[in-house]
C-alpha cells in the first residue's frame, strides 16, 4: 500500500473533500479551478452522508453551498468517475440539484423559479472516447451558438479528463495545474510535492497519509479501494472486448500494413494508465492482452 491513500476512491474522495475538517481543501481546490473568476469565502454541506446508497450512484459526491467574497452564492457538485459514458449522466443531476430548489407549489409566484447556479465537476478517471471530450479539461456554459456569447450562468460543467494531463512535476506552473498533477500520482507518490510552495498541500498531505489512519478507517478505505479495482478491470476487459472486434471487422477489410505494430503500442499505452491507476500487474494483463512478462517490464 503506498504512503497517501488513492484520492479517487469514494472513501479517499470523501476524506479530501467532504469532511467538515477538510473543508479547506475543498475551498482552495475551487478558488484555483476557477482562478479569476471567483474567489470562494466559506462553503457548507448540504448533506451528512456524502456516499451515494446505491451502486448505480456510486462516485457522486453530494451539492455543497458556496459564498464567495462578493456574497455571490452557488451550488458545486462533485462527481467522480471510474467509469465511461456519464456525460448524459452529469446533466441529469445537474438538472435535479436545479429542480430541488424550486417552489413547484408556487409557479404562479414571481420568484418560483428562481435558483442558485450549479457547477457541476467531473473527475473523469479513465480515457475519454471521442465523442465525450477531446481535451484535459473543458468547460461547458449556456452559451449562444451564433456568437459564442454566454447568456446563462446558471448551469456549468467542467470535466477534468486526467489521463490527458501529462504535465511532470517541473512543468506545472499554476497552482491548479500542481492540484491535478498531486492527485492523479498521489498513491504511487513517495513524498508530496509542492509542500513548500503552497501552504495547503502540507494539510494535504496530513489528510491523505495513510499511515496516519486508524484501524476504522483502514478497513473503510480498502474496501473502497478494492471497489475501485472491480470497476477497472471490468472497464478494462470490455475496452479489450471492443478492440478485439473492432480488429476482427478491420480483419474482414484488409488491414493495413504496420496495424499489428500499432496496436502492441496501443496495448502498452493502455496498460502503462492502468498501471499508473493502481491496478494490479494481473488486472492489467487481463485489462490490456499484454502478458505479465510484458506488463512488467512497463513498471
Amino acid at each position: 500500500m503506498g504512503k497517501y491513500i488513492n484520492p479517487f476512491t469514494d472513501w479517499g474522495f470523501k476524506r479530501l473533500f467532504g469532511q467538515e475538517f477538510s473543508k479547506p481543501l475543498l475551498i482552495s481546490f475551487l478558488n484555483d479551478l476557477l482562478v479569476d473568476e471567483l474567489h470562494v469565502k466559506d462553503l457548507t454541506f448540504r448533506d451528512k452522508e456524502l456516499l451515494p446508497p446505491t451502486k448505480d450512484q456510486r462516485g457522486i459526491i453530494c451539492d455543497v453551498y458556496c459564498e464567495t467574497d462578493t456574497g455571490d452564492r452557488f451550488i458545486v457538485e462533485m462527481q467522480n468517475r471510474w467509469q465511461p459514458n456519464f456525460l448524459d449522466r452529469s446533466i441529469c443531476y445537474a438538472c435535479r440539484s436545479i429542480l430541488d430548489q424550486v417552489d413547484k407549489g408556487r409557479a404562479e409566484r414571481e420568484d418560483a423559479y428562481k435558483f442558485l447556479p450549479v457547477y457541476t465537476i467531473c473527475f473523469m478517471n479513465y480515457m475519454p472516447h471521442t465523442d465525450e471530450v477531446s481535451k484535459f479539461r473543458t468547460d461547458i456554459v449556456l452559451a449562444d451558438k451564433d456568437t459564442k456569447t454566454q447568456v446563462s450562468n446558471k448551469l456549468r460543467f467542467i470535466y477534468l479528463a486526467l489521463p490527458l494531463f501529462e504535465k511532470k512535476a517541473e512543468e506545472c506552473v499554476t497552482d491548479f495545474e500542481k492540484w491535478i498533477y498531486v492527485l492523479k500520482h498521489m498513491e504511487a507518490l513517495s513524498r508530496m510535492p509542492f509542500t513548500a510552495q503552497k501552504e495547503i498541500f502540507k494539510q494535504l498531505e496530513d489528510y491523505a497519509d495513510s499511515h496516519r489512519l486508524t484501524k476504522k478507517e483502514w478497513e473503510a478505505y480498502e474496501n473502497s479501494l478494492w471497489v475501485v479495482r472491480d470497476n477497472m478491470a471490468c472497464m478494462a476487459a470490455a475496452e479489450r472486448e471492443a478492440r478485439e472486434k473492432g480488429h476482427a471487422e478491420g480483419h474482414a477489410e484488409g488491414m493495413k500494413q504496420g496495424r499489428a505494430e500499432g496496436r502492441a503500442e496501443e496495448k502498452k499505452a493502455i496498460a502503462k494508465q492502468f498501471l499508473a491507476m493502481g491496478l494490479t500487474v494481473e488486472q492489467v494483463a487481463q485489462g490490456s492482452g499484454l502478458s505479465i512478462e510484458e506488463v512488467k517490464g512497463l513498471q
